[in-house]
């Protein structure tokens, strides 16, 4: 019989790659240095090829080395499935779930929605991951996350989506701003407003944009923010006016500031959904979770 390599080497293999340091990667999976030194070079001696090139100053894969460790992640997955799918047979959503989140909504769904859910499902281990959108979705494809809690629309090939709740956005501006004077705000109003939004890679600026009908390229380069706390600040402080998620506002992100918001006349939203893997094991369980989200997101319309 063939001797085949194990998934502690394998996942050393991959862990030095995506740290290309051998301490990191050996901290990464909580061992040794040494131990994992001693695990690739076993690996190595098992195949009769070099994987890795060693040198003083870096740590670099052999072409075949870049190869082994493709083939190594869907190993890996594969072998995660296996758990999943012995972990599911039992009580819904127990054990580890690994689950990503952007940050335009972390902050303002989640507080109200966790001490439920662990009282719901005590057996649950929730591990969360705040990252942009196509970092989360990055990591679903490589098995790094379970399931993301995202704005659609996204582009999401190959990925299964379930839609949660929709979340209006509202207008906001400074007390003395000409358009505070008005009852709602319409994509007109906006056309020669400074808009202020946030930087590149996060999805709300273009769900912002569209919940106007305004065009991207050429709008809100000027100044952009890298969060809403740091976009609300900067409303103001006189710099301009936004759209927020209905979600942040109920949560009271405009507290002490002085903001003030109007609704949208167009009735513009963006829609919270979760995305998951469709060869994923524990999909039934993802469905449950998203249904306890669903839930949660009825309260994401307030009241302007």
């Amino acid at each position: 019989m063939k001797i085949l390599p194990t998934l502690r080497q394998l996942r050393y293999l991959v862990a030095l790659s995506e740290h290309r340091h051998f301490g990191r990667a050996a901290e990464a999976c909580l061992a040794t240095q040494s131990t994992l030194s001693a695990g690739l070079q076993e690996l190595e001696t098992l195949l009769g090829v070099v994987l890795v090139e060693r040198t003083k100053r870096k740590v670099m894969l052999t072409p075949l080395g870049e190869e082994v460790v493709e083939r190594a992640c869907a190993v890996l997955r594969g072998a995660e499935d296996i758990a999943d799918l012995a972990a599911a047979s039992g009580a819904p959503l127990s054990g580890p779930l690994r689950l990503g989140v952007i940050p335009t909504i972390a902050p303002y769904l989640l507080p109200g929605v966790l001490p439920e859910l662990r009282r719901t499902y005590p057996a649950l281990r929730l591990y969360l991951r705040e990252d942009q959108t196509a970092r989360c979705l990055e990591r679903l494809g490589t098995g790094d996350l379970d399931m993301a809690l995202l704005a659609l629309p996204y582009p999401m090939p190959g990925l299964e989506t379930v839609e949660v709740g929709e979340d209006p956005f509202v207008f906001a501006c400074p007390p003395g701003h000409p358009l505070a004077a008005r009852d709602s705000i319409s994509g007109a109003d906006l056309a020669d407003a400074d808009l202020l939004l946030l930087e590149e890679g996060h999805c709300l600026r273009e769900h912002a944009l569209a919940a106007c009908s305004l065009p991207g390229p050429s709008r809100g380069e000027g100044i952009l923010a890298t969060s809403l706390p740091t976009l609300v600040q900067m409303v103001a402080n006189g710099l301009g006016v936004t759209l927020l998620p209905g979600m942040a506002v109920a949560t009271n992100i405009l507290a002490g500031t002085g903001v003030v918001t109007r609704t949208l006349a167009d009735g513009g939203s963006r829609t919270i959904g979760c995305a998951w893997r469709p060869s994923s094991p524990r999909k039934a369980e993802f469905r449950v979770l998203a249904d306890f989200l669903r839930r949660a997101c009825k309260g994401c319309r307030e009241p302007v």
